[in-house]
C-alpha cells in the first residue's frame, strides 16, 4: 500500500471494470464539466431568450441555482470525496456497476431537470434524493469501517444537503417559492463549508509541497474554530433574513477571518504554479464574496454579486483547480509538471468572476452583456478542461496501476 497527498491516490485491493469506473472521480468529473457547460447553455437560453425550461411555479433564478449547487457542485464534490475518502481510510469506495449506477442516478436526475416539462417533478426529485443518498452511504461506509470518526462531520454535511435538497423538492411540490430558496441557499453554504473544510486540510498542503523552496505555513486552531463558529451563524442570519446589520457584520468577520488565512497561506512561489494560484485566487473569491456580502447589508448594493464571487469566482475557480489536480494526481501523472494550456484555462474562468461581480460594480447599466460574457467565459474554461482531460478520465493511468 502505496499513501500520498490528498491529490495522489492510495491503492488498496483489485480494482474492477474499466479505467472509466474504477474510481469515482472519473465519471463525476468528466459528467461535472459536461453539465457546466450544458446547464450554463441552458441558462443563457432562459436568461437571455426565455427559453421555456423552467417548472411552472419555480423562479427562473432558483432553478438555475439549484443545479449550479445540488447539481454541478456535488457533482464534483461526489467525485473527490470518493477518491479522497479511499486515500483517508485505506477502504475501497465504490466502483464497477455500483458506481455505475451512482452516477446515472446523477444524470438521470440532471436530465430530468432539464425536461421539467414533460417529466413529473415527482421523478426528479425521486432519482436526486437516491442519488445523494447513494453519495453519503459510499462515504460513510468506508469512514465507519476504518473508525475514522474525524470524518463523520464530511459526511454530516452530505446529509444536510441531502435534507435540503429534500426540502427543495418539497417546496416545489407545494409552490412555495420562499422555501424553495432557502433550501437553496443552505445548499450553497453547506457546499462553501465543505470547501472551506477540504481547502483548510488541503490547500497549504499543496503549496508547502508544490513551491521550489521550503515553506512553512500556518493554520492556527484560533482561526478554525472562530471561522466555522462566525459561518454558521452568517449563513442562519442571511437565508432566514434574521437581521441585515448582524448578516453584515458576520461577512466582514469573516472576510477578516479568512483574509488572515490567506495571508499565512501566503508565499511567492505559487505565481510560477498554475496549480497552486488558482487555488489560491479561488479562496480569496470566496474572501470578496464575504466583503461584497457586509457591502450589500451597509452599501445597498446588490447581494447576486456577494453570491456569483462565492459560486462563480469561489466554487467555480476552485472545482476547476481541484478537478485538475485529482485527475493528475490519481491518473498516475505527475502534478509538479502538468501540461500546457492550464493557466489559460484558469484565466477564462478568473475572467469569468470578474466579469460577472466586478464590472455590474462599475457599470450596471450593461449588466444583461456582463452576464453574457461571463457565461461565454465559463462554457470555454470546461470546455479547455474536457479537451485537456476527458481522455485522462477515460484511460487506464499511465503507471498501469488500478484507479
Amino acid at each position: 500500500m502505496k499513501q500520498q497527498g490528498a491529490g495522489m491516490e492510495i491503492n488498496t485491493g483489485p480494482s474492477q471494470g474499466t479505467a472509466f469506473l474504477q474510481l469515482g472521480f472519473r465519471p463525476f468529473f468528466a459528467g461535472a464539466a459536461v453539465f457546466a457547460i450544458v446547464s450554463i447553455a441552458a441558462w443563457m437560453g432562459v436568461y437571455q431568450h426565455d427559453w421555456p425550461l423552467v417548472p411552472a411555479g419555480m423562479p427562473a433564478s432558483l432553478w438555475h441555482a439549484h443545479e449550479l449547487i445540488f447539481g454541478y457542485a456535488l457533482a464534483v464534490i461526489a467525485g473527490f470525496l470518493l477518491a479522497a475518502v479511499k486515500n483517508w481510510t485505506g477502504e475501497q469506495t465504490v466502483q464497477g456497476y455500483s458506481l455505475l449506477v451512482l452516477f446515472m442516478l446523477w444524470m438521470f436526475a440532471r436530465l430530468a431537470f432539464l425536461a421539467s416539462s414533460i417529466v413529473p417533478m415527482q421523478v426528479t426529485a425521486i432519482l436526486d434524493i437516491l442519488f445523494l443518498l447513494g453519495v453519503l452511504v459510499a462515504i460513510a461506509i468506508p469512514v465507519v469501517k476504518a473508525r475514522q470518526w474525524k470524518q463523520l462531520g464530511i459526511v454530516s454535511k452530505i446529509l444536510l444537503m441531502l435534507i435540503f435538497n429534500g426540502i427543495f423538492y418539497l417546496a416545489v411540490l407545494a409552490s412555495d417559492p420562499v422555501l424553495m430558496g432557502q433550501a437553496v441557499y443552505f445548499g450553497l453554504y453547506l457546499v462553501l463549508a465543505l470547501i472551506f473544510v477540504m481547502a483548510r486540510r488541503v490547500i497549504p498542503f499543496f503549496i508547502q509541497n508544490g513551491v521550489d523552496y521550503p515553506a512553512k505555513l500556518k493554520n492556527p486552531l484560533w482561526l478554525d474554530i472562530s471561522s466555522l463558529i462566525l459561518f454558521v451563524l452568517f449563513a442562519i442570519f442571511e437565508v432566514l433574513d434574521l437581521s441585515e446589520l448582524a448578516t453584515g457584520v458576520l461577512a466582514g468577520l469573516l472576510a477578516l477571518l479568512h483574509g488572515i488565512r490567506l495571508f499565512f497561506w501566503y508565499t511567492p512561489g505559487i505565481w510560477k504554479k498554475p496549480l497552486l494560484w488558482v487555488l489560491y485566487l479561488a479562496y480569496s473569491s470566496l474572501v470578496a464574496g464575504f466583503v461584497l456580502s457586509a457591502a450589500t447589508a451597509f452599501m445597498g448594493i446588490s447581494f447576486l454579486l456577494a453570491v456569483h464571487a462565492f459560486t462563480v469566482g469561489g466554487i467555480g475557480l476552485l472545482t476547476l483547480g481541484m478537478m485538475s489536480r485529482v485527475t493528475l494526481g490519481h491518473t498516475g501523472r505527475n502534478v509538479f509538471d502538468p501540461p500546457s494550456g492550464l493557466g489559460v484555462m484558469f484565466a477564462l474562468m478568473l475572467a469569468a468572476a470578474i466579469v460577472r461581480v466586478l464590472l455590474p460594480l462599475i457599470d450596471m447599466s450593461r449588466y444583461s452583456i456582463w452576464v453574457a460574457v461571463s457565461q461565454w467565459l465559463w462554457i470555454l474554461a470546461f470546455s479547455l478542461f474536457l479537451l485537456r482531460f476527458l481522455p485522462m478520465l477515460i484511460n487506464p493511468r499511465v503507471d498501469g496501476r488500478p484507479g
